[in-house]
């Protein structure tokens, strides 16, 4: 086969592929025509569902009609007993330490004057004793130059002169004056000499507890040592800090106010002994009339009379230095107040009420106070307006609601089931 039989072969099939019947082009076409125009039909002959009728339930709601009154408040508080005087015990001699107290030790317990501890006051006995010699040496020398200065007058008035006109030498006066300097010089040491032996007797500069033993016997100490840390035990303090909002609404003492002068609020303290809890009665005594640079509060300070109980006119434990309190605190009675559940409060500073039609009002509130329970505002709120309980999850301004009945069972168990939800 030659290559123009091949040529006319190759141009027989092209024209045989462009014959294509037009029957097969028009028939898919039908098809979906049809199938549009079958779809459309039942379309429009087919029932229509019905529709249905959503009906909306109005929240059900507890609430709480609100109503001012006057309200003593109470301010919470804690703080840590401490000693109203603590005092590091130093010697003011140097020796050896030459008797200690039976009682001298962590939680001993002394009278005033009591004693301590002993240092050795041998070297001291001895410097008194040369102190007095010379005291009576100076008394001797006085009384020699006395006796001289007598004798210098008489000689004086034998050679018929005034006395006046002596030369003071003559009468041997600075001699006299000098005797009378040394006297008071000698008495000068021997007191300081009876001081410096009376201070090796360490005693007990008030009613005292020991609160840390640091010398004991046969020790050297010398001037400047420590020896002991005391705390008086007669009474102790504790310090409660309290928020500046309501510093105003306790009464605290005036400064330089006496005891009897003194209109303060009362205050409990109490503390857990034993799974027990006991109660002890005071006053705010003081402020310290500062503020705290980092918290920001301000510490009121109380008195607690015998916190150990060393006079026994109760049946309560120690309270010890040391230990933690609660504080709870009589503050003043304001008037006008609207007491409002914790619980009621929605976010930081709202609260829902229901007006006249039942319809709900969001308004924004400013806390006055609050405790673990409630809080308290002042702001101008109506009497008779009803406070919204119950938490609604998605409030809307002006949403209708329905309150619940008192006593209705219905509602209640209608309420709690939709709380659950």
């Amino acid at each position: 086969m030659n290559a123009s039989q091949k040529t006319q072969i190759l141009m027989q099939d092209k024209q045989q592929r462009k014959m294509v019947p037009l029957r097969m082009v028009l028939m898919p076409v039908a098809i979906v025509l049809a199938s549009i125009v079958v779809f459309i039909i039942f379309a429009a002959f087919a029932p229509k569902p019905e529709k249905l009728v959503l009906e909306v339930k109005v929240p059900l709601v507890e609430t709480l009609e609100l109503k001012a009154a006057t309200v003593s408040f109470t301010v919470f508080s804690q703080g840590t007993v401490a000693p109203r005087t603590e005092t590091t015990l130093v010697s003011e001699v140097a020796g050896q330490v030459k008797k200690v107290s039976d009682k001298f030790f962590a939680g001993g317990y002394f009278k005033k004057g009591e004693l301590i501890l002993e240092i050795d006051p041998i070297s001291y006995e001895v410097a008194l004793l040369q102190a007095q010699a010379r005291l009576d040496g100076a008394h001797a020398r006085w009384v020699e130059e006395n006796a001289k200065s007598k004798q210098a007058e008489h000689e004086w008035r034998m050679t018929g002169k005034a006395l006046s006109e002596a030369p003071v030498l003559a009468l041997r006066k600075p001699m006299l004056q000098q005797a009378k300097a040394d006297i008071k010089a000698a008495e000068a040491d021997v007191k300081n000499a009876k001081i410096k032996l009376a201070r090796t007797r360490i005693t007990a500069p008030y009613d005292a507890m020991i609160k840390q033993k640091i010398a004991d016997i046969g020790q050297y100490v010398s001037t400047g040592s420590q020896l002991a840390v005391t705390f008086a035990v007669d009474y102790a303090e504790v310090r409660l800090p309290v928020k500046a909002r309501e510093l105003p609404y306790v009464n605290v003492p005036a400064y330089g106010a006496t005891k009897a002068d003194k209109n303060a609020s009362s205050v409990e303290l109490t503390t857990t002994l034993d799974k027990q809890d006991y109660i002890w009665k005071t006053a705010i005594s003081r402020s310290e009339g500062v503020v705290d640079s980092r918290s920001r509060v301000n510490y009121l300070i109380v008195e607690i009379a015998d916190p150990y109980n060393l006079q026994h006119q109760s049946d309560r434990p120690q309270l010890q230095i040391g230990a933690f309190v609660n504080a709870k605190i009589s503050a003043v009675s304001i008037d006008n107040i609207y007491t409002i559940p914790r619980a009621a409060l929605r976010g930081d500073s709202h609260i829902f009420l229901v007006d006249e039609e039942h319809q709900l009002n969001i308004v924004e509130i400013n806390i006055f106070h609050s405790d673990k329970q409630n809080i308290y505002i002042r702001d101008a709120l109506s009497d008779g307006r009803n406070l919204v309980l119950t938490n609604l999850h998605t409030p809307v301004q002006g949403m209708n609601l329905r309150l619940m009945s008192s006593g209705d069972e219905s509602e209640t168990s209608q309420l709690e089931s939709l709380n659950e939800e």
